[in-house]
């Protein structure tokens, strides 16, 4: 595998403790605390290790910061065990304290009403330009503090449509939209494990979508006047999905308020619309210390 997909894969493999309690590592991924997207995806893996039949829901509160040095500890509780539905808690732990809760829903594919909004149009993938190498464009702005962790390669690959300076923010409109997948195929072996597909996507549903909200106020995750961080996430899974082809990844936000923004997304492979988000974000404005 890509070294970057055997560090995703890795990452949200975890270790079983217990019956029902597990051990995930941490990685620094963006900056000083756990990336959202790595708690999301190990959290679904952590309740799909004690299910048979793939997530259909999972709604999260991010509560607090996560160390990037330790380990998180996942206790998975059942809930119900039904017919149709098993329904799942599932609490983070780290340094003796909950970080994030979630409850997760799984449901197996089934037939039935049919019916989804038209797919928005946008550049063909192979049309677009690697994230990793519109960095190359932008490095002449990067202060040197940050310069190594701006460049680090992701562990998933991005293609962005409406691409912008994230050094020189301006108001724009509240929606962005990106291509997703893993770097390369997942090997043979994973190739059909349907809960390692579905952790990747919580991984990386969790890029930029609270960022939408902040789009029309000209500021970003880099603005110095900012105090951003997830509150909440919420993914539905509507039908089969890969992590390793192409996703489209289609974002919107309908209201900034009270120092919170509201973002949805939606995702879509061979024109089905397969996934759909939802994550409300802390987006406080601060005064900054002048020397």
């Amino acid at each position: 595998m890509n070294d970057l997909t055997k560090e995703l894969v890795e990452l949200l493999t975890l270790e079983k403790l217990e019956e029902h309690i597990f051990r995930g590592q941490s990685r620094n991924l963006v900056g000083k605390r756990v990336f959202g997207g790595q708690v999301l995806g190990q959290a679904l893996r952590a309740a799909s290790y004690t299910a048979d039949r793939p997530v259909n829901s999972l709604h999260a509160y991010f509560l607090y910061g996560g160390d990037i040095n330790a380990p998180i500890i996942y206790e998975v509780e059942k809930l119900r065990d039904g017919k149709s539905f098993l329904s799942r808690q599932v609490r983070a732990i780290q340094h003796g304290r909950t970080i994030f809760s979630a409850m997760v829903s799984f449901a197996s594919y089934e037939e039935g009403l049919n019916y989804q909004i038209a797919e928005p149009e946008y550049p063909a993938v192979e049309d677009l330009v690697a994230e990793q190498e519109l960095k190359e464009n932008f490095v002449s702005f990067v202060p040197e503090n940050i310069r190594t962790a701006f460049m680090r390669p992701r562990q998933v690959e991005i293609r962005p449509i409406n691409v912008t300076n994230p050094f020189q923010p301006q108001p724009e409109a509240p929606s962005y939209a990106h291509y997703l997948r893993t770097h390369e195929k997942l090997p043979k072996a994973l190739a059909d494990d349907v809960s390692l597909h579905q952790a990747i996507i919580a991984f990386y549903s969790d890029y930029t979508l609270m960022m939408t909200a902040l789009r029309p106020h000209g500021v970003n995750y880099l603005s110095p006047s900012l105090q951003c961080a997830s509150i909440d996430h919420a993914i539905y899974f509507h039908k089969p999905v890969r992590a390793d082809e192409w996703m489209l990844y289609d974002m919107d936000a309908t209201v900034s308020a009270s120092s919170r923004g509201l973002n949805y997304g939606r995702m879509w492979q061979n024109g089905e619309l397969v996934c759909s988000t939802t994550q409300e974000g802390l987006m406080r404005l601060r005064e900054i210390e002048t020397q």
